[in-house]
């Protein structure tokens, strides 16, 4: 049986991208639909879970988690768990996997960061453009202090819990970026790059691998919008991953982005949310977890403080113990 599954939602009937991923023999393709999704969807080798199928599984998360939310795909990690996957990764239905796509092992001497170094622009070590990725602090870009020096890294054997890799061409940025300029970006081929505890930057869900430890970090927030939803989970999982002693760690572009449409202004609005609250998120959670507690109690705790803050409603709060409830039934 495989152990590492790609899980991606879709609208579209199986796209050119997914086609590739699915010719990855080592990786089990799972694929969730929607309301918009085409019901006869299919595709040789891949997993298809249509609405009708997930409505039939008995996960909890099932009775509050909305439709027409990218937050579907949470349906599809359960899934994945529930047939004992060791490692799931997120893309989506528009990034074409180059010939070596593929994660470093998780465990290993990687280049790291110094601790406590705040927010990093990681895009500025891939790449000599005037780039940042989609959640960065707006009044940070021009900021000297978040370019991440190379004088600051050193090898070291770490443990990685979340690999970001890069996507060349119309890569994860916000509606600013792409409002003020159409260049498009083809990052650096260099080694990976780990950051330090207490050095933080957004990841995204486009080309990202989690280790089966920090599974429950899978959690996408579904009552937010749809451009803020995976940079929560990342600034919410970077200060509990560092608690454990796990890192977060980008590597070069293993895929090429061909960008669904997207209208921009739209994007915008959507993206406000962590335009306002990337710094503080980061503050919240790191100032409400314990060592001591499991990941599922910190976690708990960091959406419990930024329900408080009126950064997620309560409805949040409810889908996550019921996330967390099919995970213990899972694992029992």
């Amino acid at each position: 049986m495989k152990k590492q599954f790609i899980v991606i939602t879709t609208i579209f009937p199986p796209t050119k991208a997914i086609q590739c991923f699915n010719k990855f023999t080592d990786y089990q393709l799972l694929i969730v639909g929607d309301k918009k999704t085409p019901q006869n969807w299919a595709l040789d080798g891949a997993f298809f879970l249509s609405t009708s199928d997930q409505e039939k599984l008995d996960f909890s998360i099932n009775k509050e988690l909305p439709y027409n939310h990218y937050s579907r795909k949470m349906v599809g990690y359960l899934k994945a768990i529930e047939n004992q996957a060791e490692v799931i990764i997120d893309t989506d239905d528009d990034n074409m996997p180059k010939e070596d796509w593929g994660f470093p092992c998780f465990d290993g001497n990687y280049s790291i960061s110094t601790e406590n170094l705040g927010f990093v622009n990681i895009y500025r070590n891939f790449s000599g453009i005037n780039i940042w990725p989609r959640g960065f602090p707006l009044n940070l870009i021009t900021n000297e202090k978040s370019t991440l020096k190379e004088k600051c890294l050193k090898k070291q054997e770490i443990r990685i819990g979340v690999w970001q890799g890069l996507a060349d061409g119309d890569p994860d940025v916000d509606a600013i970026y792409r409002l003020t300029t159409s260049q498009m970006c083809y990052f650096s081929e260099r080694q990976p790059i780990a950051l330090g505890k207490g050095s933080v930057c957004p990841f995204n869900s486009q080309n990202t691998a989690f280790r089966k430890e920090l599974f429950s970090l899978l959690y996408l927030p579904s009552f937010v919008s749809f451009r803020f939803t995976d940079i929560l989970r990342g600034l919410v999982a970077q200060p509990i991953m560092w608690q454990i002693g796990y890192k977060l760690g980008f590597l070069k572009a293993t895929v090429v982005q061909e960008r669904n449409q997207h209208n921009y202004l739209i994007d915008f609005e959507s993206e406000i949310p962590f335009y306002l609250f990337s710094e503080k998120i980061v503050k919240l959670v790191t100032s409400c977890i314990n060592p001591d507690n499991s990941i599922s109690e910190n976690l708990t705790k960091s959406y419990e403080i930024l329900s408080e803050n009126k950064i997620v409603t309560k409805k949040e709060l409810s889908l996550l113990a019921a996330w967390l409830k099919d995970l213990e039934a899972l694992a029992n």
